[in-house]
């Protein structure tokens, strides 16, 4: 398959997941006690609760303004890219907090308990560096740029925790870029990765989730352009084996990296996210979560063997959903359902996927009183 036209491109990057990260810095109002009051979130389309909305022109809103987003819980599109919930909202109701209002969808909003300055297709490297390269950006609303308007927001936004993501893998791989050529970036990307949680920390960024790669070898956007009739590029499970082992070894770099980090800062809680393994064990095992046995077909979308294609996507006129999204890993083909959010931030949460895992020993009664995410499932279904 060629690769796509740079208006198919530009409207699946709009839409387009995190393969890089996503961090959350946490802020205890006590020094021993894991009180946290608000949070603040940096990132793309996996944390974004409506900024890329909230920046769309009135005439050309971004697809997950429209219907059948937001289905599942909102029950209209709120800007987030999935039929409900974000991972990032299941750690709000975690803690006991609300759901974190986006900066620059309301820019009147109170942020008092939160914002979140994520937009969907955001970068952690700068989008001019990627440009002069030949990779295509939608916007320059990178992980810089989203760090700069925090600082100067800092007086209103006093002691709160954050997410930060980035999409600098997307683009080049839809561009069909050459493997080697796109490892060229991991370093680039993990040393910006890197100064970004350095400067957090010296704005008192004390307890930092940071996640790893996706196994994009299973997602269904990656299977529909990387389409073969070789079985020998597949798994037992029908990912794409060349793409995983690619998340593999951005994990490994990651996680090298936040090792050095802890060493340099004994006094901060650097906690890395094995999004590859939570997310994977879905598409595995899917009948053990819950879900149908046909993980790598999206909920929302049209066109086969994926139910995807670039050109008529999620949102757009025409293109349904299916009955039940709780029932699919996969919603629009980029992102994924409410449900399959739930199992990853849960999870994190409440182990195994994170290392070291969270110690939620000190935690107040009102966070204890909310019994996590199982008092939470229920809301999925109202």
């Amino acid at each position: 398959m060629a690769s796509l036209d740079s208006h198919v491109l530009k409207k699946l990057v709009s839409l387009s997941f995190s393969t890089l990260f996503i961090m959350i810095t946490m802020v205890n109002t006590e020094s021993q006690r894991q009180n946290f009051q608000s949070i603040i979130s940096f990132g793309d389309s996996i944390a974004d609760t409506g900024n890329l909305l909230g920046l769309s022109d009135r005439n050309n809103l971004s697809l997950n303004g429209f219907p059948p987003y937001g289905e599942t819980f909102f029950h209209h599109p709120t800007g987030r890219s999935s039929d409900g919930r974000l991972i990032i909202d299941f750690i709000a109701e975690f803690l006991g907090l609300p759901y974190v209002t986006p900066y620059f969808g309301s820019k009147n909003g109170n942020f008092q308990k939160g914002v979140n300055f994520a937009v969907g297709s955001a970068t952690a490297l700068e989008a001019s560096f990627l440009e002069e390269r030949g990779y295509h950006c939608s916007h320059n609303i990178s992980l810089g740029v989203q760090v700069k308007v925090f600082k100067e927001s800092l007086p209103n936004l006093c002691g709160l925790p954050s997410e930060i993501g980035g999409n600098d893998y997307n683009g080049p791989f839809f561009e069909r870029r050459l493997i080697n050529e796109v490892k060229e970036l991991v370093p680039l990307v993990i040393s910006t990765i890197s100064s970004a949680i350095t400067e957090l920390i010296s704005m008192g960024g004390k307890t930092f989730l940071v996640p790893g790669e996706f196994p994009i070898g299973c997602s269904v956007a990656y299977l529909t352009l990387y389409q073969t009739s070789n079985i020998e590029e597949y798994d037992p499970f029908g990912c794409l084996k060349w793409l995983n082992k690619f998340g593999e070894y951005h994990d490994e770099q990651l996680q090298a990296e936040l090792k050095r980090l802890r060493k340099l800062n004994p006094h901060v809680n650097i906690i890395y996210a094995d999004y590859y393994n939570a997310l994977l064990r879905l598409n595995q095992e899917p009948t053990k979560y819950g879900f149908i046995n046909k993980p790598l077909s999206a909920c929302c979308g049209v066109g086969e063997p994926y139910n995807f294609n670039f050109s008529t996507c999620c949102g757009s006129f025409g293109v349904d959903s299916c009955n039940d999204p709780s029932m699919y890993v996969a919603w629009d083909g980029i992102h994924m359902t409410e449900a399959a959010y739930k199992f990853i931030a849960d999870g994190l949460l409440k182990g195994p996927y994170t290392s070291p895992p969270f110690n939620w020993t000190c935690l107040t009664s009102k966070i204890k009183n909310k019994n996590s995410l199982d008092t939470q499932s229920s809301l999925m279904n109202s």
